[in-house]
């Protein structure tokens, strides 16, 4: 019997390639270990899709770098339902569920934080690209599916590039949400902030950046990543995300950009397996760690 199993993805489960990116998330899967045994809990790291592993054995199922859950989402959905009937969540079912759809902006925005306006075009929408920014006003955007992750069908779109976006945009439409956004000039001038907030309070922030010549900000399109002092406005702003979370999750990340008025908005709230930088503040990890213990 386990207290906490770390979920992660089966790619990182005993690596055969070690690279950058993999000894990454081995070390922050390592370092929430080493907090949580530090308290005396029982750990174990399983990859979430194991087919051999009984859920039932442990007291708590921590999501934590659960990164191939977008390419096998019904998969994961389901195995998500009948894990929640076994064992504790963290962070729990519901907001799992709630999170796992962008469409939580929505919430967001009427719980009165300034979120990047978005607009969301539903399944079967047979309006064209061109259409839908002649309504909006809109040139220069960015498309993503509703539900995504690390960038999956992410599009910025411009007047000369949007008619030759079409065709895939039908394709992408007729099955899934997808999300529009004006945007954000920051995301090249200054990037995107992640706030990293553990039981409401924050604790650390990083700040991503770019390549030259692209607008992906994460590692997985060569951006970097440093360490980054957000100013109290910024803060509060994280904070009140978090706090409008119908449940209230127990770790969360804060992704916000400025808008292009000039003002912090969140841009993405993480509350399923964001990376967490706990390699640039291992007091988080250890900090995640009593919220855990806190559960038994």
């Amino acid at each position: 019997m386990f207290d906490v199993v770390i979920l992660t993805d089966e790619r990182f489960i005993n690596p055969k390639k070690r690279t950058d990116y993999v000894d990454n998330v081995i070390i922050e899967d390592g370092l929430v270990m080493e907090a949580l045994n530090a308290l005396g809990l029982q750990t174990k790291k399983v990859a979430w899709s194991d087919p051999s592993f009984n859920w039932s054995q442990t007291r708590v199922a921590l999501f934590r770098t659960t990164w191939d859950y977008a390419e096998k989402f019904t998969e994961f959905s389901d195995w998500l339902m009948q894990v929640s009937m076994k064992t504790k969540l963290v962070n729990d079912y519901e907001t799992v569920i709630w999170n796992l759809d962008k469409h939580y902006m929505e919430d967001l925005q009427n719980a009165g934080v300034n979120i990047v306006e978005t607009y969301f075009i539903e399944p079967g929408d047979e309006r064209s690209l061109q259409d839908i920014h002649a309504e909006l006003g809109w040139e220069n955007t960015v498309l993503k599916p509703s539900i995504s992750a690390a960038a999956k069908d992410t599009f910025k779109i411009t007047m000369e590039n949007r008619p030759g976006l079409e065709k895939l945009y039908k394709e992408l439409i007729k099955d899934e949400s997808m999300m529009l956004q004006p945007f954000q000039n920051s995301v090249i001038e200054r990037g995107e902030i992640s706030l990293m907030l553990i039981g409401g309070t924050y604790t650390h922030a990083v700040l991503k950046v770019a390549k030259p010549g692209d607008f992906r900000v994460q590692d997985d399109f060569g951006g970097t990543v440093e360490d980054y002092k957000p100013n109290q406005a910024e803060i509060d702003l994280a904070v009140a995300a978090v706090a409008a979370c119908e449940i209230k999750p127990l770790y969360a990340r804060v992704d916000i950009v400025n808008d292009n008025n000039g003002n912090p908005a969140v841009s993405e709230l993480e509350l399923v397996e964001p990376e967490m930088w706990f390699r640039l503040n291992e007091k988080a990890a250890g900090m995640l760690a009593g919220e855990i213990k806190k559960l038994f």
